[in-house]
């Protein structure tokens, strides 16, 4: 397979000291980021002092092993905010220029089991090879499976109101278990489908109002400023047969709910 390093030197990149960043989030998942045009901005925002190189190649993850490439990134320094106990590090970034044909296309196979995310750049990157090169650049638009959902209520109102076909399809067909996580707070609700109801008619409603009738998801909408449903982030957990029985699902969705524990600890009402 071809390296991702022999694409990038070809196409004209020159790196110094550099670092590799395969990024990941569960609260604010940088495809979703990369998709709303924010990336550049997330990836700055530190927690710590991650940065300490000239230039940053940046993955985000899509699924075990495969990374999207979304660019290089020259540091131009570094600045260290606090207010009251909240500490954090604001790089200056600039994307390295002749690389667009690149971005958000090539998609990258690399083997990482452990759990560190920001990598010594040439301990790494003969190990990032070049698993395929998409014929165009990843949108919102791709649905890139029903293991892989993970989306903001922003991302999905976009969805529903654009009627984007690739996700109207793939979730008119199935019926299922779905999660809502609250990103302010942590907590989850677990849901499932009617009989021969679909993911995408549910989560239609959702995109409507932001609680589709769901008394405790209604209950918090209205006792919360703002629009708060921007919060709520959405996954599938499990996919079922339209035709599936009543029973089955519920059994399926009181499942998802001991595991996850929201019953005690979510949304979900006893």
């Amino acid at each position: 397979m071809i390296k991702l390093i022999d694409i990038l030197t070809v196409a004209g990149a020159q790196l110094n000291s550099y670092k590799i960043h395969c990024a990941t989030s569960k609260e604010d998942p940088p495809l979703q980021a990369f998709f709303e045009g924010r990336f550049k901005a997330w990836q700055e925002y530190q927690t710590q002092q991650n940065f300490k190189c000239d230039e940053i190649i940046s993955l985000i993850q899509l699924k075990e092993d495969h990374w999207l490439f979304v660019g290089i990134y020259q540091v131009l320094g570094v600045k260290h905010r606090k207010h009251g106990d909240k500490s954090w590090y604001e790089y200056g970034t600039k994307p390295f220029p002749g690389l667009d044909h690149l971005v958000g296309r090539v998609i990258v196979q690399f083997r990482k089991r452990f759990s560190a995310a920001y990598l010594i750049g040439p301990k790494y990157i003969d190990k990032l090879l070049v698993a395929g090169i998409r014929d165009k650049r990843m949108v919102v638009s791709d649905f890139t499976g029903y293991n892989s959902v993970n989306i903001s209520f922003r991302i999905l109102r976009t969805l529903v109101r654009k009627n984007i076909p690739q996700w109207k399809d793939a979730l008119s067909n199935v019926g299922g278990i779905y999660l809502i996580t609250d990103t302010h707070t942590g907590k989850m609700f677990v849901g499932s489908t009617g009989t021969g109801e679909s993911i995408w008619h549910q989560w239609v409603s959702f995109a409507i109002n932001g609680h589709a009738e769901i008394r405790p998801l209604r209950r918090l909408l209205s006792h919360e400023e703002g629009d708060y449903q921007f919060n709520f982030q959405f996954s599938i957990l499990e996919i079922c047969d339209l035709n599936s029985s009543r029973d089955y699902v519920l059994g399926r969705e009181e499942h998802w709910k001991q595991a996850l524990l929201s019953h005690v600890f979510g949304y979900n009402e006893k």
